[in-house]
């Protein structure tokens, strides 16, 4: 058989045009194929990079944390580390102006006390001495003035000589001032008391407050020159603060500057205070200038000889945003933080910082005041950005 025969001719013909079909569908499929993987690959190319989504009930919601961004004035220094101390102005330390010894405690620490409230009682022979002087000389002087009034008439009928007169009044100007020391000298002793106590001298407080020391017991002997007071007696809603300032940062502070404090007691709470007197004098061992602030402590919450740091700030009107440091991430020389732009969208952002604390920072630009940073869980954002890429 040859291949002239009109059959295999034909044959021939329908294999071709199936063969030629076949690869024309076949080019045209991986065309179409490249097609498809360039559209996906640009789409992925034009995704956002630094954003990452999850979708509503994801497990990973479970790790992720975030907190609204809040604006407040920008410190000018680091924070300067300062110890809370009684307020002077509203402290009283009080002492007994008579010896003895104390046979009653009438107030506690942490007591509330008012101005004239007895603290503690005591037996005193210097205040019983006071007590029979002023009897003495009352006696005296009552004696010296009928003496005066009888040599008086006397001398009106010219019994007496002027000379027996005049000792008689000079007798009574003895006695009256005689009897003046000695009420002055009680009074002195009870100013703060009211009315006299038989046999007991009562040690009053002499501000309203709380007891917030006592240094006697029971038994006790106490003297005017002991060198501890008896009681510490302040308002504890007035509070110092005590900055040693270092040298370098002198041109920084000036008084009536404002300034915020924190506390280990309180982490993230802000107290408020104002620079009430700097130091003239800087101390030659330290390098160092005491400053005084003011604190209002009106909840009670800052207690004498904690431990605090306090950030001098400049202009109220220049605020910048502050964010935890456990918002923060480095890569290489820069600081990102993950923003929320929504319901399981974290969007990865640098960051240009501020004054840099121990706990938080300050935002100088890439941050908005109200917007709402990842604090827990940027790490696990940041590993999913690297995976995904």
């Amino acid at each position: 058989m040859t291949l002239a025969h009109p059959a295999i001719r034909r044959l021939l013909f329908v294999l071709v045009a199936v063969a030629a079909m076949a690869l024309a569908y076949f080019a045209g499929y991986r065309q179409e194929h490249r097609a498809q993987e360039r559209t996906a690959s640009e789409t992925k190319t034009q995704a956002p990079p630094t954003t990452v989504q999850y979708q509503p009930g994801s497990s990973q919601l479970m790790y992720i944390q975030s907190t609204p961004v809040l604006s407040f004035p920008e410190p000018l220094i680091e924070p300067l580390s300062a110890r809370v101390a009684y307020d002077e102005n509203y402290t009283s330390r009080v002492s007994s102006p008579v010896a003895g010894r104390v046979v009653k405690i009438a107030a506690n620490p942490g007591d509330a006390v008012r101005a004239g409230d007895t603290l503690a009682w005591l037996d005193a022979p210097e205040y019983l001495s006071a007590i029979a002087d002023v009897g003495k000389s009352n006696a005296d002087l009552v004696q010296k003035q009928k003496a005066f009034e009888r040599s008086q008439t006397l001398l009106n009928a010219e019994v007496i000589a002027r000379k027996d007169f005049e000792t008689t009044q000079a007798d009574l100007a003895q006695a009256r001032a005689e009897n003046e020391r000695a009420r002055k000298r009680l009074l002195n002793l009870t100013r703060e008391q009211r009315g006299l106590v038989n046999d007991r001298y009562g040690v009053r407080a002499p501000i309203s407050g709380v007891v917030a020391e006592r240094k006697v017991n029971p038994g006790s002997e106490v003297r005017p020159d002991a060198p501890d007071p008896l009681f510490v007696i302040t308002d504890p809603t007035h509070v110092w603060v005590i900055i040693d300032l270092p040298e370098k940062y002198l041109g920084k502070i000036e008084v009536g500057q404002k300034v915020t404090l924190d506390v280990d007691a309180y982490p993230g709470a802000d107290f408020w205070g104002e620079v009430a007197s700097v130091g003239r004098v800087l101390d030659p061992a330290t390098r160092r200038v005491p400053v005084r602030c003011t604190v209002s402590n009106s909840l009670g919450r800052l207690k004498p000889e904690m431990f605090a740091r306090v950030t001098p700030i400049g202009a109220e009107s220049r605020k910048l945003p502050r964010i935890p440091n456990s918002a923060l991430f480095s890569q290489g020389l820069y600081s990102f933080v993950f923003v929320e732009k929504g319901p399981g969208t974290f969007e990865r952002r640098q960051v240009t910082l501020g004054l840099q604390g121990r706990d938080e920072s300050y935002v100088k630009e890439g941050l908005a005041d109200g917007e709402r940073v990842v604090t827990g869980g940027a790490l696990l954002l940041n590993s999913e950005l690297a995976v995904g890429r």
